[in-house]
């Protein structure tokens, strides 16, 4: 089945910008990378929220291959954040980034976020890249954690996505929900599983927004022209997740003269 197409990347009249937004856990890049670089191509995004970038042994020239190759450039995150990684087209003006490091429990994997404050022709958005825990009262802290650096970023527009090791169901999921748009539930596209990628199942991968962004549609995006079945079971053990949002010019820019 060959999907509709989201709507491309624009800028709208008014100064609103029409964005794509691309999650995606690619396990420190140990599969088959090609694919992997086709997937994110045929995603065409503007921002690309990535989990499990390389950590190790020459990340850096791993993370800019994966750069170089998809036509975007390296934003905030890596092994500086514990893996959460950012990437931009050249679209988006970069007014500022951090990395974070999490508290870490001992005996767990250290976690981190990668963020960003961009502009992108007359909006102003704040990014967040997550991977949370697998045990289930940090990954809840860490929900909230997000939610704190959302609020500390002072924009007011903002998009947290990542591998949140919680479904729907779970409670970090819906913490995080209750006070984010879930875009794949308010304005679902394509398919909705997320892992593993060979036969999903779960949907632990998602994408949210502040309340004034315009969801245009989110989800899995498996027939999308230029993706194919091999290339995502090959990528990596995750399916991505796409989305297109309208963030709202800013009120200074937007207002007539």
């Amino acid at each position: 089945m060959v999907l509709t197409p989201l709507p491309d990347s624009r800028t709208e009249p008014d100064g609103s910008a029409v964005i794509r937004v691309l999650s995606y856990n690619i396990r420190s890049m140990r599969d088959d990378r090609e694919a992997l670089a086709r997937v994110i191509r045929a995603c065409a995004p503007d921002l690309v929220f990535i989990q499990e970038a390389p950590r190790f042994f020459r990340w850096r020239k791993r993370a800019a291959w994966l750069a170089a190759h998809t036509d975007l450039v390296l934003l905030s995150g890596g092994a500086t954040a514990a893996g959460p990684l950012l990437l931009c087209s050249l679209r988006a003006t970069v007014e500022r980034t951090e990395d974070l490091l999490l508290p870490r429990t001992p005996g767990l994997h250290r976690r981190g976020f990668a963020t960003a404050v961009v502009r992108i022709a007359g909006t102003r958005i704040g990014l967040l890249s997550c991977h949370l825990s697998l045990r289930h009262d940090e990954r809840l802290a860490q929900a909230d954690l997000l939610l704190d650096r959302l609020d500390s970023m002072q924009v007011e527009h903002a998009i947290a996505a990542g591998d949140l090791n919680d479904g729907p169901e779970g409670k970090a999921f819906r913490l995080l929900a209750g006070r984010l748009q879930d875009c794949r539930s308010v304005r679902p596209w394509g398919a909705d599983q997320t892992f593993p990628a060979h036969d999903p199942r779960l949907r632990i991968d998602a994408i949210f927004a502040t309340a004034g962004i315009d969801v245009l549609g989110c989800g899995v995006p498996s027939g999308l022209p230029g993706i194919t079945e091999p290339d995502l079971r090959a990528a990596t053990d995750h399916l991505p997740v796409l989305a297109a949002l309208r963030v709202p010019a800013l009120a200074s820019l937007a207002e007539p003269a």
